[in-house]
């Protein structure tokens, strides 16, 4: 399978457009029946999610409803879509080449809370119901790129990591380079299926978390600037991602431990909703 992978508003939606407009075979549906008409103003072309988005393991694959199995050597050039962490969860045998995105940290943010922000809008809260937390935007940022560039140095996949912005800014390029590294496609066809209406946020001034200092901020922007330069990381900088990463971990543990919690609250208190509904319909 080929890999679509990055943050969630990095570009993963844009470049499954990109894949199925170069004639290649893509899996996922555009728009979830559940999804409402406001979310679809964050991605006007589609969001190609499938089961497989958070990663093709024991867990997905077969497919938990159906039972269908996708079988390794018949995947072929099968495009999917599946952001970092379950492209790191996901089995070796699957992945035969990554096409990453990553977004400007700021304009991630900006860009996340924006989404976060429709879907409170599409799906209003439920009396007694706590509200879903979130990890804030730029610790998820920073975790979960690390955590692409830290498997791909383990596990050695083929991966061609790209910034959102290039595309936009330098679309000839960056999809014949892209396509080219792929060694299949229509780099013509996939060039018309670039949009600027992909770009929402630009410029961004984003008061980040007390937990980013000035050096890690400046980290984030080296990091960023590498990938979009193509510029190789060294033993030098790698050290200093992970130093980075040693710093910011307490903070992102934590914000993720409050964020499971929170989530688990909601689940019990939904069933616990829905059962007294259930309850009220029974008795008329």
């Amino acid at each position: 399978m080929i890999f679509v992978t990055g943050t969630k508003r990095s570009g993963t939606s844009m470049w499954m457009q990109i894949m199925r407009a170069a004639g290649l075979p893509t899996l996922g549906t555009a728009f979830p029946k559940d999804w409402g008409e406001v979310i679809r103003d964050a991605n006007p072309g589609g969001f190609f999610e499938s089961r497989l988005r958070n990663g093709v393991y024991h867990a997905t694959n077969p497919d938990p409803r159906t039972g269908e199995y996708i079988h390794p050597t018949e995947a072929g050039s099968l495009v999917v879509k599946v952001f970092v962490p379950g492209l790191v969860r996901s089995d070796l045998a699957f992945i035969e080449a990554v096409v990453g995105t990553m977004r400007e940290w700021r304009e991630y943010s900006s860009s996340l809370t924006r989404l976060y922000a429709m879907e409170r809008e599409n799906r209003p809260p439920v009396e007694g119901i706590p509200t879903l937390t979130y990890v804030p935007p730029e610790l998820e940022w920073w975790a979960e790129n690390y955590s692409l560039v830290a498997d791909h140095l383990l596990r050695r996949y083929p991966l061609h990591l790209v910034t959102y912005d290039e595309v936009l800014s330098d679309p000839e390029r960056v999809i014949r380079e892209t396509f080219g590294w792929l060694e299949r496609g229509d780099a013509d066809a996939a060039l018309a299926a670039v949009s600027t209406e992909f770009r929402t946020q630009t410029d961004v001034a984003w008061t980040r978390h007390e937990s980013i200092t000035d050096e890690h901020a400046a980290t984030f922007d080296e990091f960023y600037r590498r990938i979009r330069d193509r510029e190789p990381l060294d033993e030098s900088f790698i050290d200093q991602l992970n130093d980075t990463n040693d710093a910011l971990r307490p903070a992102i543990s934590t914000a993720m431990k409050a964020q499971s919690e929170q989530r688990n609250l909601r689940r019990r208190a939904l069933e616990a909703h829905r059962g007294k509904h259930a309850a009220a319909d029974d008795a008329q």
